[in-house]
């Protein structure tokens, strides 16, 4: 049985306990910063390192040479649009000068006239058909556009196509950097993972087991935190190909632990009850019993019975008289709280 923890050795813990967790928080900095430059190990790919370059330049060109062409068609038809409006305008200012001319003549009867007649016709028939010219030269440009536009869309599917393809290799070839990436991020935190469970095994209970403890944790918290957002998806079957082997590890180990105590706590039980009770810490012991427990197979018992001295579950020893003062005791006191008298059962060694 051993003694209870001092006050001071409970508040010297809690610093250790602080130390630890500022140990793995600078390691856990210290690993984040590893874990994100990993990436730069590897070159940053791009669409045009997986074009075809030859059918790539040629499209390009094709495809500049139809724009541009575009681009004078467009300047051309600006300029045949201003044409027309002033082919327009002088054709109309020629036929109202015109009916004008007439409604004199008609006034007038003069027949001398006549050629002047023939000649204003003749001028307003020119006038008409330089109309007629431009506007047979806008739908020529109108046609010209239209085939432009039609091949500048078939050179533009063809480079979207040529893209599509340096698309999907370009995700190929990244798919297969993440693979690698993800790899020496493994390198890296899994070793760290073994050697921090190889420290708890071996030098948890070590003068130095804050830094024991700090490192696990951050090991622990590099490996199953700062590895998943870089975990290749691949549809979600990684994600969950791994939930399931954890889930298959982590619950055996459950099971299994579960059966290794109920083996022990048996073999406890059949143990004669002093040896037993050397080996249960007083502060545990009496926490137990605080939450009306047996402290050696931590079944309910009935605390407020004056005459329950043993569980009656396993059999262990609660209580006793005092060989001094005969006040009744827990057995997992070291002294008697009444008289002060050292207990029946010599405590083992604090660890």
């Amino acid at each position: 049985m051993r003694s209870g923890s001092r006050l001071s050795e409970r508040w010297f813990n809690l610093v250790l306990w602080l130390v630890a967790f500022a140990f793995a928080g600078f390691l856990i900095g210290l690993g984040s910063l590893v874990v994100g430059d990993l990436p730069q190990v590897e070159q940053r790919y791009t669409v045009e390192q997986f074009l075809e370059r030859d059918a790539a330049d040629t499209s390009a060109a094709a495809l500049k040479q139809i724009r541009r062409q575009r681009s004078d068609i467009q300047r051309q038809v600006e300029q045949a649009d201003l044409a027309l409006e002033a082919a327009r305008a002088a054709s109309e200012n020629a036929r109202s000068t015109f009916a004008n001319w007439l409604k004199t003549r008609d006034a007038t009867q003069r027949v001398d006239q006549d050629p002047g007649l023939i000649q204003r016709t003749e001028r307003l028939d020119a006038l008409k058909a330089a109309e007629r010219a431009v506007e047979e030269r806008l739908e020529a440009l109108a046609q010209t556009g239209l085939d432009l536009s039609a091949r500048e869309s078939e050179q533009a599917a063809v480079e979207a196509d040529l893209r599509r393809a340096a698309e999907a290799k370009r995700d190929a070839a990244e798919s297969g950097q993440d693979l690698r990436v993800f790899g020496y991020r493994l390198a890296v935190t899994l070793p760290l993972l073994a050697l921090a469970g190889w420290l708890l095994k071996t030098r948890r209970r070590t003068r130095n087991w804050p830094f024991v403890w700090g490192f696990a944790f951050a090991a622990a918290f590099a490996f199953f935190v700062e590895l998943v957002p870089y975990l290749p998806s691949y549809g979600g079957y990684v994600q969950y190909g791994v939930g399931v082997i954890v889930t298959l590890i982590g619950g055996r180990a459950a099971i299994n632990a579960l059966q290794a105590y109920d083996a022990r706590q048996k073999a406890d039980e059949a143990r004669p009850n002093a040896e037993r009770r050397t080996e249960i810490a007083t502060d545990q012991a009496l926490l137990r019993l605080a939450k009306k427990a047996c402290p050696g197979c931590e079944r309910p018992i009935d605390l407020a019975n004056p005459d329950a001295n043993f569980c009656p579950h396993c059999g262990i020893g609660i209580f006793e008289r005092c060989p001094a003062c005969t006040h009744r005791k827990s057995t997992f006191e070291r002294y008697c709280y009444a008289c002060g008298t050292a207990g029946t059962i010599k405590p083992a060694t604090a660890a």
